[in-house]
This record gives C-alpha cells, sequence and structure tokens, in this order.
C-alpha cells in the first residue's frame, strides 16, 4: 500500500508542477502578442471610418454597431439589427483578434479584414448604402480627403483605400496579456487551480483540435454537430452557401474563444447565453461525451482566463459634414 500511495501522490504533485509551470511552446495556445502600429495615420484613419455612421444610408449605423468595442468587439444580440430595423440572418463575431482567422465571416466569403470591410456598406441588411455613395460622403468632407492624400498620397478617396484603412486599425485590435497568457509566460498565480484543471480538461477532452493557437480558434472550418445534430431554426448553412455542396452543409469557420466570456450569445445563431450552456452543448454535439457539472465549471474557468487587454483609445472626434455632403436617409420615404 505504501509505494503505490507515494507513487500516486509523487504523480499528483508532479502534475500539478508541470501545471504551474508550462512550457509555452509545448502547448497548444499560445500568448497573444501586442499589436505593432506601423502606419499611426493610417490606424487613426481606419478607426474614424470604424466609428463614422455616416458610412451607412441612415447616418446611424457604423462598423462598431455590430461590432462594438465596449463590448467585446460583438453586439451581444442572437442576430445583428441593421438598416430599418432588419434582423440579420446571423450572429456577429468579434472583431477582436479577427486579424488571426484563417478567413472572415462565419462562412469564410472574405479572405481578409480589408475584403470584409467593404461587405457591410454596400449590404441591403446592414448599413445598405453603395460604396460610391460612401465615397461621395468622404469626399465631400476636407478633413477626409486631407487624411486620405497623408495616407495614400491622393484624396480623391477610393474604396480600396477606405477598406484597406479599416483594415489597419482593425489588426490592432488584439487583446494580449490575459491572465492565461500570463500563466503561460510563467506566472503560476495568474489562474486558480480550478482554471488549471479546466484546461487540461479542455485538452484532453479533445476541444484544442479546433479551438488552439493564439486565437484559441478561427483557423480551420468545422462542422457543427459531428456526434449529433445541431437544432437550430437558423437558415443559415455555412460554408454550402458558398459552394453548393451538400458536404459543406452547417461547415462553420472555428470561432476564437478569446474573450468569450464577453461575446455572448453563442454559435453562429446566438442561441445559447451562457458559456456554461455553450460547453455542454459542444461536448455533446462535437465531442460525444456528457460533461459533469463540476467538468463544465472547471472549462468555464478556465475559458473567462482568455479575458485579455481590450482596446483602449481616445474616441475619434469625426470632422462635421459640410453642405455637399448628402443627407442621411434613416426612415423610408414617403411616397
Amino acid at each position: 500500500m505504501y509505494k503505490p500511495l507515494m507513487l500516486a501522490i509523487a504523480m499528483s504533485l508532479g502534475a500539478t508542477a508541470w501545471a504551474a509551470s508550462p512550457t509555452p511552446g509545448n502547448e497548444p495556445i499560445q500568448p497573444i502578442q501586442p499589436a505593432k502600429v506601423v502606419n499611426a495615420s493610417k490606424v487613426e484613419l481606419g478607426k474614424q471610418l470604424f466609428f463614422d455612421p455616416r458610412l451607412s444610408k441612415s447616418g446611424f449605423i457604423s462598423c462598431n454597431s455590430c461590432h462594438n468595442l465596449s463590448m467585446g468587439g460583438s453586439d451581444n444580440l442572437p442576430t445583428s439589427i441593421g438598416h430599418n430595423w432588419h434582423q440579420g440572418p446571423i450572429n456577429s463575431p468579434t472583431v477582436l483578434n479577427s486579424s488571426m482567422n484563417i478567413a472572415q465571416f462565419w462562412d469564410g466569403r472574405a479572405k481578409t479584414l480589408k475584403e470584409q470591410a467593404g461587405g457591410p456598406i454596400a449590404n441591403p441588411g446592414e448599413m445598405a448604402f453603395s460604396h460610391e455613395l460612401a465615397l461621395d460622403v468622404l469626399r465631400s468632407i476636407p478633413q477626409y480627403r486631407g487624411a486620405f492624400k497623408v495616407v495614400y498620397g491622393d484624396d480623391g478617396v477610393k474604396i480600396d483605400d477606405v477598406t484597406d484603412a479599416i483594415a489597419a486599425f482593425e489588426e490592432t485590435l488584439v487583446t494580449p496579456h490575459s491572465p492565461f497568457d500570463r500563466w503561460l509566460l510563467g506566472d503560476a498565480t495568474a489562474i486558480s487551480s480550478t482554471a488549471q484543471e479546466g484546461y487540461q480538461l479542455f485538452k484532453s477532452a479533445g476541444c484544442v483540435a479546433c479551438h488552439n493557437g493564439a486565437a484559441v480558434g478561427g483557423g480551420s472550418f468545422q462542422k457543427m454537430g459531428m456526434v449529433e445534430a445541431y437544432a437550430t431554426k437558423n437558415k443559415a448553412e455555412g460554408v454550402a452557401g458558398l459552394t453548393g455542396k451538400d458536404a459543406d452543409r452547417m461547415m462553420f469557420k472555428v470561432p476564437t474563444l478569446r474573450n468569450v466570456e464577453l461575446t455572448y450569445p453563442y454559435f453562429h445563431d446566438g442561441a445559447y447565453w451562457t458559456l456554461e450552456e455553450a460547453v455542454d452543448v459542444m461536448a455533446r454535439l462535437q465531442l460525444g461525451r456528457k460533461l459533469s457539472t463540476d467538468e463544465v465549471g472547471q472549462i468555464v474557468a478556465f475559458l473567462k482566463t482568455l479575458t485579455g487587454d481590450q482596446p483602449s483609445f481616445a474616441l475619434p472626434i469625426l470632422p462635421p459634414s459640410t453642405a455637399q455632403t448628402p443627407r442621411p436617409q434613416p426612415f423610408p420615404v414617403a411616397n
């Protein structure tokens, strides 16, 4: 009895010591690196454009409306609200750490942040403008023309430059220094023992097969409902909506789990509001595993350690419109 007991104690102590002192290079999750700003003028211009609602037909909706930087880069709604109170078709993914994604949107239809940035402006269910009308707004404002001249050497204002600037700003929206990252880098007290147990379970259960890397996701497309079909009334088909292939039905980009405690409700349809529910559903549908209440709590404790430093900056003061600026149309025009 003595030797087995001592062996068990030694193994337990060894596991505890290993968990408290991880080797980052050997872990499936890596720390987020702080953003490096190469062109501050471009980033500042992109920040203004990100917050400017005049790029929408109503003059009310900006990029920040659906990717609210005060709310984890999302809007905390099942699906977003667009022009004329249009109900969006899918949950708005966070813009935080989105530069780490393999592609943009749930179905990956935009390969880059720059490509993604132009979509909502001209989408009739979102900002409901056109690229040309948005450019007319920007060209009518001297301060914007001057800013584009400084950054791009031309005050003509092109949509390619608009989306490039927005993307440059979005690339700075990373969230380093989370408690989990500090633990990875050697601070043994940065996360609780419960969170450490949750991380070990997160790995052993197989969650890291999809949720890995610095973003803890965003690097692959997977079928929602690998073991058990996902029941939803949402009509989004995933990648199949682009390819028309039945094999791609319910195939979605794996979301990042960084800051996940801030980005409820969860999944492409926004059907689940708590992390406990989301963890239980994913374990059953993707892994075929029914977790106990304690196991769910451990994983949730770990997930909450992934919340990093949120973007912090002075809000942009937008330049005023002029007499030449197209007027917003927030309401339907009466006949």
